[in-house]
This record gives structure tokens, sequence and C-alpha cells, in this order.
């Protein structure tokens, strides 16, 4: 593998999943026709312009990397299927986690335009930024800030759990359920030594779960 400048190099993880907060921050000031798609048009370039090239090799195991992603899919939904009103509860929606919401007004919730911009953006290019800013990057430079040495699938206590919990944090109200996909990810990462195959799995996760907002209207996994 040809490695690049530290900048450059940081840039090609770091870049697509800054692109996809920073949509995400302005997101309710922009009319929501113009915001869905206007997201998958900014992470959508990102990822050309700084990472293309960084994604080296497919996914090794496709089946088991399905079924990965297949199982964090029931560990996400299990507690509020379970559970009536579990996400109720103060431990999920609060001052510093955040409270449910959906970011597509309701009368919207209709469109297909919309909802299709929504599902390419959980589906596609979500994943993709993600594994390449969490298991690509981070989980790398928490053993060495020189990481593109550090082999994808490396391991210490710090780099794995600082990771799983960062990545619950950006979960919100489903921090819980975050945490647990983050271990498993993590997990997954340090089994395969694969980036394709974690972004595999975190790709089929967000299917299943769009199927699952389309087919019952739970709108508030799409927050």
């Amino acid at each position: 593998m040809e490695l690049r400048s530290p900048l450059q190099a940081t840039l090609a993880y770091v870049a697509p999943f800054t692109a996809l907060l920073a949509f995400l921050a302005i997101g309710a000031y922009v009319p929501a026709q113009i915001d869905a798609p206007l997201r998958v048009a900014g992470v959508g370039a990102a990822l050309w312009y700084f990472s293309r090239g960084s994604v080296h090799g497919k996914a090794k195991f496709v089946l088991a990397s399905t079924l990965a992603g297949m199982a964090v899919f029931v560990l996400w939904i299990a507690p509020d299927v379970l559970v009536p009103r579990y996400r109720e509860h103060w431990l999920f929606q609060n001052g510093v986690t955040g409270r449910l919401g959906v970011s597509i007004p309701p009368e919207l919730l209709s469109n297909p335009w919309l909802i299709a911009c929504r599902a390419i953006r959980a589906i596609v290019l979500a994943p993709v930024a993600e594994e390449l800013f969490w298991r690509g990057w981070l989980m790398r430079w928490l053993i060495a800030p020189d990481f593109q040495h550090v082999p994808v699938g490396s391991y210490t206590p710090l780099s794995f759990w600082v990771t799983a919990i960062f990545f619950a944090s950006e979960h919100g109200p489903y921090w819980d359920v975050g945490l647990v996909a983050g271990i498993l990810y993590n997990w997954w990462c340090l089994r395969t030594r694969s980036l394709g195959d974690c972004i595999l799995a975190h790709a089929v996760t967000n299917a299943a779960l769009a199927g699952f907002v389309l087919a019952t209207h739970r709108w508030d996994y799409w927050m």
C-alpha cells in the first residue's frame, strides 16, 4: 500500500465523517427539500475527493459480514420492540444525549425523493464515512499517531473501548445500542482485519434498519 503524506492520509479518513457531521449541524437551518439531497451530494463529494483509493480491497467474508450486520440490527431494535416505552426513560432522553426527533418534517415523510436520499445516506454513504473514521482512523490513531503504519484490526484496550464509547455517544438517545454496535463492529474489525468487511456489516445494519423504518413508520430511528 502506498503511503500518503500524514495530512492526506488523515483527510482521507476524517474529512467525509466531518462533512457528515457538518451537514447534520446545518440541517436544522435548511429546508428538508434542499437538505436531503445536499447531504448526499456533500458527503459523496467528500468521499470522492478525499478518500478514493483509501479503502483497499473488497470484503473478504461477505456472508459472515452480512450476518454480523444483521445481528447488530436485531440488537439495535430489540430493546424498543421487547420493552414498551423503553426509549422514553430519562437515561436515553435528557439534556446530554438529546431527545428523539425526525429530521424530515411529517408532511414530507411520503415524499419518495426525500426518502430515497435519506436511504442512500444511511445505506451507502454513512457506513463508508463512519467506518473510515472509527475503525479506519481512530482505532489506529489511538495506537500510534502515525496510523498508516498500524494495520487495520490492531488492538489495544484503549483504542477498542474509546472508539466504542465515542461511537455510542454519536447516537444520542440510542447510546446504549450504539455502544453494543460499536463493540461488535470493533470486534469484527479485529476478527477480519478488513475495513471492507466493517463497511459491509455497517451497510447491512443500516439497510435492515431502513427497511424496518419504512415498514413500521418508526421514523425516530432516522433522527
